[in-house]
């Protein structure tokens, strides 16, 4: 066509190419390798003198068909999918960061990335530098001569602080850094940071791309540079997405658009109903005019997301019975699924923290994060106050 496609359209219709059975949905690839018809076709392959395939390690078209279509989403040069969404994280720091380097990393992170940035990074002689997501001050004095990469999420986890994109793109532009953006919880739909200069964009596509809790999966995409250090350090080291996940995620992607429109409309919705439950001391949603970043997460994204957090006034033993209460919301470590989930973020996701880096990155003993599902939000705002009302101290 002539006309260039919205990327809900290319995220639908990006397609590998026909066999010759003419299917209309891309066959699952289950293959470990491919073969070649004759010797000169492989060592050119080898040689990356070509595009054909070798071993699913590298490369497989479910998994190169999912790629485009985030591509096209996040507006990316190039991309590779992993195992996992922290197999993305991990080697798109370790694949450009080496020993003697610094990554200024934001405080706000989800648990295990911020072990990964404060215990396993050190193993290997890269520096990192914590600052919190909103100081500008805190980012400008964490610089140093050996900084390489900027690291953050937006919204973040789980206490949805929005972190000003237009902002830390100058920040990595003016110091020369390369900045690498988790866009997991907004997806590609309401937030592009390409768009405000970030040079890499993860995804735990195990969350909303899947959107069902089915499978797991991660990608980065970015420039192509960028992206080929990764696939070599990818290539050599393993952390591949498996073919049969790929066709699970690139399917997922077709209905991404219409999921997160229900997911946001009642993650709003159950966050302005919930303000005035007499249990909760604050309710803390993107898209609510009371959010610390409202006017920023009016700017850079299109809609407020599907997650939303809240304080129970009971603390630490009202946000456990919370849990126990509930009959419909699923309790599990997920969230971006299409049935709604809470978790308790201090006893769970970021109880390897102590009490005061908790408390550093607002994660208070009473927190409690809700992942807003696709059932009719009536149905989960009763379940969500029934749930309060027992765990009332």
């Amino acid at each position: 066509m002539s006309k260039k496609l919205d990327p809900v359209t290319q995220a639908i219709r990006i397609r590998t190419t026909q066999t010759s059975q003419h299917e209309h949905t891309t066959p699952l690839y289950l293959t470990s390798s491919f073969t070649f018809d004759e010797a000169e076709a492989m060592r050119a392959a080898f040689a990356d003198e070509s595009d054909d395939n070798i071993y699913s390690r590298f490369s497989n078209p479910n998994v190169d068909e999912f790629i485009a279509k985030m591509c096209a989403l996040e507006g990316a040069d190039a991309g590779f999918a992993t195992a996992t969404g922290m197999s993305a994280i991990f080697s798109s720091m370790f694949a450009l960061l080496k020993q003697g380097d610094h990554l200024i990393c934001c405080s706000s992170v989800f648990g295990s990335t911020y072990t990964l940035v404060t215990k396993y990074l050190q193993r290997f002689g890269i520096e990192s530098t914590l600052v919190p997501a909103g100081d500008p001050a805190a980012w400008e004095a964490a610089v140093q001569a050996n900084s390489k990469m900027v690291y953050l999420e937006t919204p973040t986890n789980p206490q949805l602080e929005v972190i000003d994109l237009e902002r830390v793109g100058q920040f990595a532009k003016k110091h020369k850094l390369i900045l690498n953006v988790d866009n997991c919880f907004a997806t590609p739909l309401l937030q592009r940071p390409i768009d405000f200069g970030a040079d890499l964009v993860v995804h735990s596509a195990t969350k909303w791309i899947d959107g069902q809790g089915r499978v797991l999966g991660g990608v980065i995409v970015g420039n192509a540079e960028l992206v080929k250090e990764i696939y070599l350090f990818c290539r050599n080291t393993g952390p591949s997405l498996s073919p049969f996940n790929a066709w699970i995620l690139s399917k997922s992607l077709e209905t991404l658009d219409v999921r997160m429109q229900r997911h946001c409309e009642n993650a709003l919705n159950i966050a302005q109903a919930l303000q005035s439950n007499p249990h909760v001391a604050w309710v803390k949603y993107p898209f609510l005019p009371g959010h610390p970043q409202y006017d920023i997460a009016k700017k850079q994204m299109k809609a407020g997301g599907g997650v939303f957090c809240m304080e129970l006034k009971g603390g630490l033993a009202a946000g456990r019975k919370f849990l126990d209460s509930l009959e419909l919301l699923s309790v599990t470590a997920n969230l971006g699924d299409s049935r709604s989930i809470a978790s308790h973020p201090a006893s769970t996701t970021h109880s390897k923290l102590t009490d005061a880096e908790r408390l550093a990155v607002g994660i208070t003993p009473g927190l409690i994060r809700i992942s807003s599902g696709l059932e009719k939000a009536a149905d989960i705002l009763a379940d969500i106050c029934q749930a309060l009302e027992k765990s009332a101290l």
